[in-house]
């Protein structure tokens, strides 16, 4: 049944309702589109992308405040709005934007959600959902670690500097390896053997298998200089591994620490040679429309893995868990 300006009474939404389960604890289901509030814009979702800490929240990541039971996974959407909120002024019915949710609240896996207009923007024309879908919790985490180590996009130089960026073939890191050549950085790559010509066509000075022994040290084979900065987006590299390659003031940017890296990271505070960990995410509306107007200009593209129909979004999610994805795994509506 529709509710007013054709839009219906209820949507296919999927949701799980306790910690653990997986893909198989995914249920579609059939629930009330959500209200807006004033502050929020109802999008009719095109397209959403699974990110590891959409299953890391399954798993219990944030257990015992989040989430709350039922709840429907995924903050990364793209779509058109269908209806704004009484305070909106910037957006309006007919927008063809990307949101990224809160991601305490998530609701992409859904026909329709409810965004916050602080966190949604506009797609430029030309970009498809699925390009714009995968870029708020992937692409602004890459922003981030780039901005940290003191990266410029203004054209006019920067640091300049010597980066190595670790698993480069996933969802951070492909837009990690554009946004640092774009900030005139040297950057050295690691990925699988199957992923190496596509890390090199997104930019890389330089690519190294992981699997061989060069790789797994983490050394260049074409420059004997040491790394100033390494962007780590693996959780298996090790702070042993890194420290080695590094300049003497060189330091490490880890984006999935394990326990012996946050260890380190207490340890290296106070030295030339340290490893930081980056906060989950502080970046917004400003960075987000960044990041979309790159795209737009063709400046930054979405490395895409697989394209998941609604119906079988537990692939997507199956998918992503498997921690070999190339790019972002994408739900389709």
């Amino acid at each position: 049944m529709a509710a007013g300006g054709g839009i219906p009474a209820t949507m296919r939404a999927v949701q799980y309702t306790g910690y653990g389960g997986g893909a198989g604890a995914l249920k579609h289901v059939e629930i009330p589109v959500p209200s807006v509030k004033k502050h929020e814009v109802l999008i009719k979702v095109e397209a959403a992308s699974v990110n590891p800490i959409d299953w890391s929240i399954q798993k219990g990541m944030l257990r015992p405040f989040l989430p709350k039971f039922p709840f429907i996974p995924v903050t990364d959407v793209a779509g058109e709005i269908v209806e704004a909120g009484s305070a909106g002024h910037e957006l309006k019915v007919g927008d063809k934007v990307l949101s990224k949710l809160n991601f305490w609240k998530g609701g992409g896996l859904a026909e329709y959600v409810a965004a916050p207009e602080s966190l949604t923007v506009v797609r430029p024309a030309g970009v498809s959902a699925v390009d714009a879908a995968g870029l708020p919790v992937a692409g602004l985490t890459a922003l981030k670690a780039l901005m940290s180590i003191g990266t410029k996009f203004d054209g006019i130089g920067g640091t300049g500097a010597n980066v190595l960026i670790t698993a480069a073939s996933g969802g951070v890191g492909t837009y990690a390896v554009q946004l640092a050549k774009l900030g005139n950085h040297r950057v050295t790559a690691t990925c699988g053997a199957r992923n190496m010509d596509l890390v090199r066509s997104l930019g890389a000075d330089e690519v190294l298998d992981y699997n061989t022994p060069q790789g797994a040290a983490l050394t260049s084979l074409a420059s004997d200089e040491k790394y100033d900065y390494i962007i780590n987006t693996a959780k298996n590299v090790n702070w042993s591994a890194m420290k080695p390659t590094l300049s003497s003031r060189g330091r490490v940017v880890d984006i999935t620490p394990n326990p012996g890296n946050y260890v380190a990271a207490m340890l290296t505070m106070f030295a030339r040679k340290k490893i930081t960990m980056m906060a989950l995410m502080s970046l917004g509306k400003e960075e987000m429309r960044f990041l979309m107007e790159l795209v737009g200009e063709g400046k930054l593209r979405t490395v895409v893995d697989s394209r998941c129909p609604f119906e079988k979004a537990a692939e997507a999610w199956e998918k992503s868990m498997g921690g070999h994805a190339t790019g972002k795994v994408i739900v389709e509506m």
